[in-house]
């Protein structure tokens, strides 16, 4: 891989991510739909709090649908340190930061800490071999997206290529 490469060769800058004040229920089926494995969540003002995983929603989401539509997504990520790097970082640093904290994704963010992409593992797995995943930055931020009613359809339909209503 490329020593050169800055963390916005590499990103996703696009994610879905989701607000600190939704529920555990819309947090899971942000995940299910979009197939994302790790989903960015931001605070009114665009700063990053965190970053949920799948894993950790499926541990979450064990709990009756009743108790999941009142708890919410910030109950999960309140008072965890949020490890983040900046889009012009180098992608060693931000590798040496994954490896350090044992982390599978990290948030990108601008000088402000307001979310601007998502860097994976995977993102990592697919420039050592040679596939491009992503187009680097986006033109909006994701945050400002409506989490459900831009979802692609579920993977098993959309296959298919039967839309969902």
């Amino acid at each position: 891989m490329d020593e050169r490469l800055c963390v916005a060769a590499l990103m996703n800058g696009t994610p879905y991510s989701i607000s600190e004040d939704e529920t555990l229920l819309t947090a899971w089926e942000l995940v299910e739909r979009s197939g994302q494995r790790h989903l960015p969540v931001v605070r009114q003002d665009g700063c990053c709090a965190g970053v949920l995983d799948r894993a950790e929603l499926a541990v979450a989401c064990a709990e009756p649908a009743v108790a999941l539509s009142r708890r919410r997504v910030c109950d999960l990520v309140h008072g965890r340190r949020t490890v983040t790097v900046h889009p012009e970082e180098s992608t060693p640093r931000a590798a040496a930061v994954m490896t350090e904290e044992h982390l599978d994704a990290l948030p990108v963010t601008d000088q402000h800490g307001r979310l601007t992409g998502l860097l994976t593992a995977g993102d990592y797995v697919a420039a050592a071999a040679g596939l491009v995943r992503h187009t680097g930055p986006a033109q909006q931020a994701p945050h400002l997206c409506a989490p459900l009613p831009g979802l692609p359809p579920r993977r098993r339909e959309r296959e298919r290529g039967i839309p969902i209503p």
